[in-house]
Order: structure tokens, then sequence, then C-alpha cells
């Protein structure tokens, strides 16, 4: 069945009295697939997938491109292709779980995104065939130290490849349109985030699919992340990071810190001219409606 087709279903994954679950929120319980019906707060959430790879997109929001680029565009042929860098699956997290800083680090970026959920082996498919391999969507959190910036380049492994940095969640849902639906980031209940597909999207999730599954088979459970809009800034500890999208749901993870890494060894992290440029934004670029709140 196509996946924007309804009736709309959500599935979890979850642990319950010590053993791992499939559930379907159902008015705001879970039934798991034995039949029980349990309480949200009686379970601890886990990822509602399990990749075998994490791919995810560099710019695919207006505003974003705006914030970084400092240049609107005539046309969409003007945006160029898409490019793409990946996650270790080391980094997968859920809703619920913790979001580690290391000590010495400054510019933990969050960044609010949709995660499409792949649904069964995906290789050479065009545009419209793809939403029929897709098996959901999810809320999403594209956590980003960008004080490794200046090291990684477009690969991005150091800045957005620690573990749990990539918290997906709660669930996994089909059934909706999800081009008529609308991303919102909250900070400790502020809103800082917010982006509208109809409006800001650049690629569609149909051409993304296709345009991957040129090269690389996408397997069952593997997560394409769709990229963010404008005003990603970085956490403190303590700071609670919440994904809401319309139709999908609500995934919420706080920052901890952790220990400094042990080894004194590699690329240290900076505060350079271009970390900065990235973490904190370029806020006299953005109309007053879109400057971090």
């Amino acid at each position: 069945m196509n996946v924007l087709q309804g009736p709309r279903r959500e599935v979890r994954r979850v642990i319950y009295n010590g053993a791992k679950h499939w559930a379907d929120h159902e008015d705001g319980a879970l039934r798991l697939a034995d039949g029980r019906r349990v309480a949200i707060d009686e379970v601890t959430h886990l990822p509602p997938c399990d990749p075998s790879k994490i791919i995810c997109l560099h710019l695919n929001y207006a505003s974003r491109y705006y914030e970084l680029r400092g240049k609107r565009v005539a046309s969409q042929a003007d945006y160029g292709s898409p490019s793409y860098f990946m996650k270790p699956v080391t980094a997968l997290n859920a809703h619920g779980g913790e979001i580690v800083r290391p000590a010495g680090y400054q510019y933990l970026n969050y960044e609010g995104e949709i995660a499409i959920v792949i649904g069964k082996p995906t290789r050479n498919v065009t545009p419209e065939e793809a939403w029929d391999h897709i098996a959901g969507f999810a809320c999403a959190l594209d956590m980003g130290l960008q004080d490794m910036r200046d090291i990684d380049a477009g690969s991005m492994l150091r800045v957005k490849g620690s573990d749990g940095f990539c918290p997906v969640g709660p669930g996994l849902v089909s059934g909706i349109d999800i081009r008529q639906q609308t991303l919102r980031t909250w900070r400790n209940g502020r809103l800082v985030q917010e982006g509208k597909l109809a409006d800001e999207l650049i690629f569609g999730f149909d051409y993304l699919i296709a345009d991957l599954a040129r090269h690389i088979t996408l397997m069952p459970g593997d997560l394409v992340l769709t990229a963010t809009p404008a005003n990603s800034r970085p956490l403190e500890v303590g700071d609670l990071i919440e994904v809401e999208v319309t139709g999908l749901g609500r995934l919420s993870n706080r920052v901890v810190e952790g220990p400094a890494p042990r080894a004194q060894v590699g690329h240290q992290p900076n505060s350079s001219t271009e970390v900065v440029r990235v973490a904190l934004g370029n806020d006299e670029r953005l109309p007053p409606h879109l400057r971090a709140r």
C-alpha cells in the first residue's frame, strides 16, 4: 500500500517488563502484539527500526539554505543536486534517550528532522515507485558536535556520528500525507524551528529515494534523514529538545554531560570562524520571523 494513504497507523518498539515488544499506539496508550494494553509511561522506547545504514541529507529546506548560503534562488534548478553523508548505526537513539555532550565541547547543535524508514529492498526505482518502498516516517534529531567541523568537512563523521546522535521515534507512522505536514523543534518548551514541508522542501522524499537507489540498495529498516529548517543552534547540558511533526508525534530527548575523551590525539574541539558561523547561524540574513527565538 502507498505509505501516503490512510488509515493512519503508528507502531512503536518498546521494552515492557524487561521484554521487547512491537506495539500499536491507540488512544494515548499502547497495544502490545500479544493483545495487552499498557500505559506509555510503563515502557522504555526503542528506535522503531533496525537500519543497516543511516543516510542524511545536507540541505533540503529553503530557510536553512538561505541561512547558510546567504542567497535566494530563482528556480528549483538553481539548488543543484542533493548531497549526502552517513551516520554510523551506533548513533541510533530513541525517544526518551539521553544525548551526551562530552566535557570540553560547547557546540552541540540540534537539527529537527523527518526520517524516512525503508520498507523493502529498494534499488533502481523511479520517484513514482518510491512511495511504495517506504514503510513510514518518524521524527528524528540529527545531533552534531560542530566543534569538530573543521576536520571532517563534508563527511561529517565526527560532527554527526557520535554514539546516540540520531534519536528516532517515538513511533513509525504510515497512512498520512507527509508532504502536507509541519515540522517544529522545541527547546525547553520554546519553539526554535518551524518548517512547513509544502512551502520549504527543496527535494521531495520520493526524489531522494530514487536518487539514492540509483547506486545503493536500500534495505528494510534503513533510515534517510531529510534535513532541517533554519535555526539549528547549540544546546546546554540539561536542555530538553523535542521534535514535533504534525501527524507523526513528538520525540523528546535530554542533554547530559559525559567525561572528555581519554585519548588526547587527533583534531581537538575549537571555535574557528567556520565553526561559530554554522553553530550560531547567520541571524542577520533571516527575516525576523525566522530568526532564532
